[in-house]
């Protein structure tokens, strides 16, 4: 894909998935104003949309969630739904889904950030039935195969040192991230 500065974006962000994928393979948590800077490349960002699910102890979250905002990203917002038996369920795959196809007419590019495999027909669908550049950011270790291959250009985010900073243990076990940012 040919980048160019009058290029529209939309840049869609699997909030969970990028989380988890972050502290698990990284320990480390993502700059996400330094994330949307990078992908965005001097494009022109018409949105930048976070999927996040409320769970039921809110301990952090609504900091964590500020902080998204501030980093200029709209959060799309569902609580987390808790079935009898104790099971959970927190996902937006449909709804994230369902706004990158409403949406793509608004963009030249879509970047869906993520690395789960359910969004490939999603990716097809954007490329080879709407015709929209569609770009895929995610960690390359965990990130599906048929994700990365359908995309128009895959971003290795593991590449990009500056979105991630490190989680440094306290004395007493909370984590806390560091001013250091982590280069790979």
């Amino acid at each position: 894909m040919i980048k160019h500065k009058e290029q529209r974006v939309g840049i869609f962000i699997d909030v969970q998935n990028l989380y988890h994928s972050a502290k698990n393979l990284f320990q480390s948590r993502v700059n996400y104003k330094e994330l949307v800077r990078e992908l965005t490349a001097g494009r022109k960002l018409i949105r930048a949309i976070g999927y996040v699910v409320k769970t039921e102890s809110t301990a952090g979250e609504d900091s964590f969630f500020e902080a998204l905002e501030k980093s200029g990203i709209e959060l799309r917002m569902k609580d987390i739904q808790i079935f009898p038996g104790g099971m959970k369920k927190a996902d937006w795959d449909v709804g994230l889904a369902v706004d990158a196809i409403r949406m793509a007419g608004l963009f030249d590019a879509l970047i869906l950030v993520t690395g789960d495999g359910d969004f490939a027909p999603l990716v097809d669908y954007l490329r080879w039935g709407l015709g929209r550049g569609v770009e895929v950011a995610a960690f390359s270790r965990s990130a599906s195969s048929k994700l990365k291959e359908g995309a128009e250009l895959f971003i290795n985010l593991e590449e990009l040192p500056k979105i991630l900073m490190k989680i440094k243990p306290h004395r007493n076990n909370e984590s806390a991230v560091s001013e250091k940012t982590v280069a790979n």
